[in-house]
């Protein structure tokens, strides 16, 4: 048996240079690293003497990679059995483990690779063998930077499992190149978005600043003297840039005015008359509380029933105006006073969001007396009361400022064939509290109050003039979802300088002179009509 396994050892290239048992296996062939190949093994599970083998390449020992320190070689210890190569020990202090490491399955008996001397350029030996030592070059770099971005934790560089072939150098040099990569890229992300958060909060305190500042001038110069300083060009300057909140509901409700001569002792005698609507109509939805002249009772079902439907839909996100909230009583007392008092207007959709936004900043007396009078003007009361030859009027003179300021895009709404009433109902029916967030609608609320309906029309041609580039690109379906649904990152400071970049005039006249122009052609809005409106 010996001859015969020594006669297998000769033709596979192995000459025995010490005899045992039994002669070991040949080592199987792997992936090891340049000048180095498997020569002496140790088999730790088995006390008896250990077998070693010369490869046919005298080469080998010419360089010394096997050469014989009989007095200086000490006995490794493994907490399991294993195959180990003695091969180049790593260049540490008290390292008795070696870089190359020849693991055994218990099972099978198969030797597997799982380390190799690449360990020591990517940092993963010490990981390994549970060793501190010197840290690479680039964690030094880290006490120089301001900003550790977290993202760089879920970027470990680890070495392939235990089942798979070790990594040549080439690889490992190539993933750790890869992995440095990822890190720096990671790195500039984040301390970018960091930046840039930085920037927002900055402004953020710069912007509450000058609201605190022009708060003390609203509230000791110019509210006790509102009469004569409304129309300085002092106070429409401060006007322009935001009224402070503190102070807005009172500015609202004095540049609105009060010409219903509306009391709170009157609003308390609509609203108790919705109360005894809804009771009655909750209880036998029956037409005995026909009360009101020009309004069926049909028609007030419906409208009780809309405003239910519309308040949960109004502001879905705030959580306030749905039922259960704080303020959905106060919506509905509102609204329900208003189609008491205005049978012939009744309840439309979108008035829930004025109503919103006016209680948000003023007590439930103002807020109904605001409203009231806001619906009252000639643009809201022609569209709440769904006047058709009016709000063509209203188009029309849109469409003059709107191929005047933005041409190129008037052409291309036009070759759509793309009307005003598409976009332009949503917006002025709910005066921009629906389609803008409700801090740059307020501001734009503001405006309007000084300036009044002309101002509702110049934000929407500057709202096309914001995204004029992008409207250019899309075709009508895309252009109209666009329109209905603006983008949520919008800012003030950009949709207020596209609005100061409009110019309300048209051949020296004003938006006044071009509506009342419009006014005395009765034919005007025959030739321009909406394909919308007049079916």
């Amino acid at each position: 048996t010996r001859s015969s396994n020594r006669g297998l050892l000769v033709q596979s290239g192995f000459s025995p240079v010490c005899t045992g048992r039994a002669p070991l296996p040949q080592p199987p062939v792997g992936d090891y690293p340049p000048g180095l190949t498997p020569g002496v093994y140790m088999h730790q599970a088995l006390p008896l003497p250990v077998m070693f083998y010369k490869l046919k390449n005298p080469l080998l020992f010419s360089r010394n990679f096997f050469t014989k320190r009989t007095k200086e070689l000490k006995p490794a210890v493994q907490s399991a059995p294993g195959w180990k190569l003695f091969g180049k020990v790593p260049p540490r202090e008290n390292l008795q483990k070696d870089s190359k490491i020849i693991q055994q399955d218990d099972i099978s008996g198969s030797v597997t690779s799982v380390s190799s001397l690449n360990l020591l350029n990517t940092g993963e030996y010490e990981a390994r063998t549970g060793r501190m030592c010197k840290p690479p070059l680039q964690s030094s770099r880290r006490k120089n930077i301001e900003f550790e971005p977290l993202s760089t934790t879920a970027l470990i560089l680890e070495d392939r499992p235990s089942n798979l072939p070790a990594k040549s150098i080439e690889e490992a040099l190539r993933h750790r190149q890869e992995y440095d990569e990822m890190v720096a890229e990671a790195k500039k992300r984040e301390i970018k978005e960091a930046h840039k958060r930085k920037k927002i909060m900055k402004e953020r305190f710069k912007q509450e600043e000058n609201i605190a500042s022009a708060m003390v001038i609203w509230i000791n110069e110019i509210l006790p003297n509102w009469e004569g300083m409304r129309s300085t060009r002092r106070v429409r300057e401060l006007w322009w840039q935001g009224l402070p909140p503190s102070v807005r509901g009172k500015v609202w409700s004095l540049a609105v005015g009060n010409e219903l001569n509306i009391t709170p002792e009157l609003y308390e005698i609509f609203l108790s008359r919705a109360k005894e609507r809804w009771k009655s109509f909750s209880e036998t939805s029956s037409e005995n509380d026909i009360e009101d002249a020009g309004a069926s009772a049909a028609d007030r079902e419906a409208s009780l029933e809309l405003i239910k439907l519309d308040i949960s839909r109004t502001f879905p996100s705030l959580y306030i105006f749905q039922k259960g909230g704080p303020y959905h009583d106060l919506l509905h007392s509102v609204l329900g006073a208003y189609t008491c008092y205005r049978p012939d207007v009744g309840y439309v959709q979108g008035m829930s969001f004025i109503a919103a936004v006016l209680i948000l900043n003023l007590e439930e007396a103002d807020a109904f007396i605001a409203f009231a009078n806001l619906l009252n003007k000639p643009c809201q009361l022609a569209f709440f009361r769904v006047d058709h030859s009016m709000m063509l009027k209203y188009f029309a003179a849109f469409e003059v400022f709107f191929e005047e300021n933005l041409p190129k895009l008037f052409l291309h709404f036009k070759s759509y064939n793309l009307t005003p009433d598409i976009y332009l109902i949503d917006w002025i029916f709910t005066l921009y509290s629906k389609s803008l967030p409700l801090d740059l609608a307020c501001r734009v609320w503001d405006v309007f109050c000084r300036d009044g309906e002309e101002f509702l029309f110049r934000t929407g041609l500057g709202i096309l003039r914001l995204y004029e580039d992008i409207l250019l690109q899309m075709d009508f379906i895309h252009i109209a979802q666009f329109l209905t649904k603006l983008p949520e990152d919008i800012t003030s400071e950009k949709l207020f300088s596209c609005i100061a970049a409009i110019q309300m005039q048209n051949s020296n006249k004003k938006w006044a002179q071009v509506f009342a122009s419009l006014m005395k052609d009765n034919k005007e809005g025959d030739k321009n009509h909406s394909p919308a409106l007049k079916s």
